[in-house]
């Protein structure tokens, strides 16, 4: 069928006077378009998910895949998960709003970016940075996260495409997939970004075996039935690998065929428009149905396509958002300056559900957005290579006198708002339904307490940072403190109680440290690393912590930070069992253990007294059933 607007003067003027002539009889017009629509259009579904032919589709990788992508353990800080920041509640986009200060790094100016919150910033050794332009706050990205739901009809991915459509595995550099692989190249990036998930110079052979080591999803409750049953079964990652590839091996490639697979089932084709287009012309109201046409007949549909019901045509377009220095987009990616300011056109399904639009998450409303087009040919001259297209985007305004709330914007507003979104996306059902994340649960997570500091040199107290999960079993655990300049060169001690403060300053039980402040005039950080196995904290055992710091400066002779409650959980596959046999106490039961043990062994052989190591069967003496003991341990299968 012909889905050209009712009206096209040649005239720019003149069809803007004639959008707003006809628009008035839009109301009229709208049941008798909707019954043309549907009766003239023999118009089929969403068209089939593309399926690279080296990574097929199966029910067993598609709940791998799940479990990885809900995982805030594949983050080093575990914190952050692949759906942390692509929220099936908001569209498959990010549900938080957080500022990034743009090209010129200073806030609250015209090019800050909203983007998504990730890591505090680590070096490679986990200990916590104090970065020039977010301090000791977690970073945040430099464009806006783009929806996951139906990402899979991308042959591109991200705004600027560099997620291309060959993958490569980044372990190896083989080529894995052809074509049509950009979800695996998307998805390898994200964990080792020092930004979102990972640290400086974070690399997959550390991912990797962080993954054979600990529980899937051992952070997150409330599993959806699906992973339930799978981890019921298969409780390993290594298990789960075997059941989806065949071999109890993990790999970036594997991790990213797995994401990528289940991503492909992220499909949203169930929307009002969706059941409209099937012949249930009472699918829409009449506003949205005269939102679609004025949709048509507004020029958006020109890189919004409308025929493959997608809302997009792929391609990148510079659309004269911001000037072009500030973000080159698809330049970066190609070389090609008449690619300068380009970014990809989004699909609009579920666009209703975000919280911000546009690449840089400019608006927060769908409103503005199409305010911003409504004025954009008004613009002149046109911001530097602006897409032509943007030359023919006409949004009539309300006739004169028309109540608020009319007119074609807001009824495309409520087209693009009601009519493209999926029920199920909206509540989050099968296949959008999820587990509850660790940072989701605010009971899990620490407690700062006011009024427990007191502030050092400069007048600033040092700031506690208690980010991480105190499940029992995570060996990345650690606490950070962060100081003025003043305060960088100084000692910190970690003190620990298990009662709570007195007059706003912990009484130790133990103190630990001392650890060196690092940083600049900007700021230091320092970071004590403290990992909770189970054989030193029992569940929901509770301490109080705090930095406290030697400081001249300070009226009572130091600085010190906000105490932190702390309570130790276990995770939702329970407390792991100690290892008797764990002999280097790294929570990994292997042939390093092995090794250590028979050293210490044979350097006391036969020594009587306390604290030796190889008195394993706790004689007092280090003798041969120490040995035996030992090795018909380690040869014991242990839950870590």
């Amino acid at each position: 069928m012909d889905r050209r607007p009712v009206h096209q003067p040649s005239d720019r003027a003149a069809r803007l006077t004639a959008h707003s002539r006809t628009y008035s009889y839009a109301a009229a017009l709208c049941c008798a378009l909707a019954s043309l629509f549907v009766t003239t259009s023999a118009h089929a579904a969403l068209p089939p998910v593309p399926v690279p032919a080296e990574n097929p589709i199966t029910e067993n990788k598609r709940l791998l895949g799940k479990i990885l992508f809900w995982d805030e353990q594949l983050s080093m800080s575990n914190v952050v998960s692949c759906a942390t920041c692509h929220t099936p509640s908001r569209g498959g986009a990010d549900d938080r709003i957080a500022n990034h200060p743009g090209a010129d790094g200073v806030f609250g100016t015209p090019d800050d970016v909203r983007g998504s919150a990730g890591n505090i910033r680590s070096s490679a050794d986990l200990d916590f940075v104090n970065d020039v332009t977010f301090a000791l706050q977690p970073q945040v990205t430099n464009r806006a996260a783009n929806p996951v739901i139906n990402a899979a009809f991308a042959p591109l991915l991200f705004w600027d495409g560099r997620a291309s459509s060959q993958f490569f595995d980044p372990q190896n550099g083989n080529l894995v997939i052809v074509n049509g692989g950009a979800l695996e190249s998307q998805s390898v990036n994200p964990p080792v970004s020092s930004v979102e998930m990972g640290h400086d110079n974070s690399n997959w052979t550390e991912i990797v075996g962080k993954l054979r080591r600990v529980r899937p999803l051992a952070l997150a409750t409330n599993h959806p039935s699906d992973v339930a049953s799978a981890l019921a079964s298969r409780p390993t990652y290594p298990d789960l690998f075997q059941l989806a590839f065949g071999s109890r091996e993990i790999t970036a490639s594997r991790v990213a065929q797995a994401i990528a697979t289940y991503q492909r089932t992220l499909i949203s084709n169930q929307t009002p428009f969706d059941a409209f287009r099937a012949g249930n012309t009472a699918a829409l109201t009449p506003q949205e149905v005269r939102g679609f046409n004025a949709f048509q007949g507004s020029g958006c549909a020109a890189c919004h396509n409308v025929n493959n019901d997608l809302f997009t045509d792929f391609t990148f377009r510079n659309i004269g958002l911001r000037p072009n220095n500030e973000d080159l987009g698809r330049q970066i990616v190609t070389g090609n300056t008449a690619d300068r300011g380009k970014f990809k056109v989004p699909g609009l399904r579920n666009v209703g559900l975000k919280r911000t639009f546009m690449h840089n998450g400019q608006f927060t409303t769908l409103a503005q957005v199409i305010g911003f087009y409504a004025g954009a040919r008004a613009v002149q001259p046109p911001p530097d290579n602006r897409d032509p297209a943007m030359n023919n985007v006409i949004i009539p305004p309300p006739p004169p006198g028309a109540p608020p709330g009319t007119g074609a914007g807001a009824d495309i507003a409520a087209f693009l708002a009601n009519a493209l979104t999926d029920p199920r996306v909206a509540a989050q059902t099968f296949p959008f339904d999820h587990p509850t994340l660790f940072v989701d649960r605010p009971a899990d997570r620490a407690t700062i307490l006011p009024n427990t500091a007191q502030p050092g040199s400069g007048g600033v107290a040092p700031a506690m940072i208690a980010q991480a999960p105190a499940m029992i079993g995570n060996l990345e655990y650690r606490l950070g403190v962060g100081t003025p300049g003043a305060l960088v060169g100084a000692q910190a001690y970690l003190a620990v109680s298990s009662s709570p403060p007195v007059g706003g300053r912990v009484t130790p039980d133990e103190l630990l440290g001392p650890v060196t402040i690092t940083g600049s005039t900007n700021g230091g950080a320092a970071t004590w690393h403290w990992p909770i196995r189970s054989r030193d904290k029992v569940n929901n055992q509770v301490v109080f912590a705090q930095w406290l710091i030697p400081d001249a400066g300070s009226p009572t002779g130091e600085a010190r930070s906000a105490a932190a409650q702390i309570r130790f959980f276990c995770g939702s596959s329970g407390c792991p069992t100690p290892c008797p046999a764990d002999f280097d106490e790294n929570d990994i039961q292997n042939a390093a253990d092995l090794f250590a043990f028979l050293d210490a062994w044979f350097a006391q052989f036969q020594s009587s007294g306390v604290n030796l190591p190889a008195d394993f069967n706790g004689s007092g003496t280090v003798e041969v059933g120490d040995l035996f003991g030992f090795l018909d341990a380690w040869f014991q299968p242990c839950s870590i």
